[in-house]
């Protein structure tokens, strides 16, 4: 008798995406001028920049691209805009010095230390990050790995 291993699925039957599974992720926030500031300043380092903007809404993504990041006024003030523990939307950023630049354009907009940048082993020898909260209080990540 030999080792059990599970069967191979046929790659016939995997799915295949042409790009990653998710579209796009939309966050209230209570302040549009001042959320822009500091997306602006936390997300230019990562190479992501406001590709529209509405009365009432902001999207980011990359230059020229969709949005895949959008930012929508809620000014109900018994509506909770930051998702409770466990949520946080991270960023892939293109070198370390870009995961320091993310922070401190985020710090000098407004935002929250959750985590300077700096290696995180635990979760891999090379994971290199920063954690901020939004004005609102949405938890971000930057990241390289």
């Amino acid at each position: 008798m030999g080792c059990w291993r599970p069967r191979r699925r046929s790659r016939a039957r995997e799915p295949r995406f042409r790009s990653f599974v998710l579209s796009h992720l939309s966050l209230g926030v209570s302040d549009l001028d001042r959320s822009q500031a500091f997306y602006d300043a936390a997300l230019a380092p990562l190479g992501v920049v406001m590709v529209w903007r509405h009365p009432d809404a902001i999207g980011y993504g990359a230059p020229g691209g969709p949005d895949r990041l959008a930012l929508f006024l809620t000014v109900d003030p018994q509506v909770p805009l930051a998702a409770g523990p466990g949520f946080h939307l991270a960023f892939a950023a293109p070198s370390q010095q870009a995961v320091t630049d993310f922070f401190s354009g985020a710090m000098a907009h407004g935002g929250v230390d959750e985590g300077p940048p700096g290696l995180r082993p635990h979760y891999g020898a090379t994971y290199f990050a920063a954690f901020v909260r939004d004005p609102d209080g949405h938890k971000l990540e930057a990241k390289v790995s």
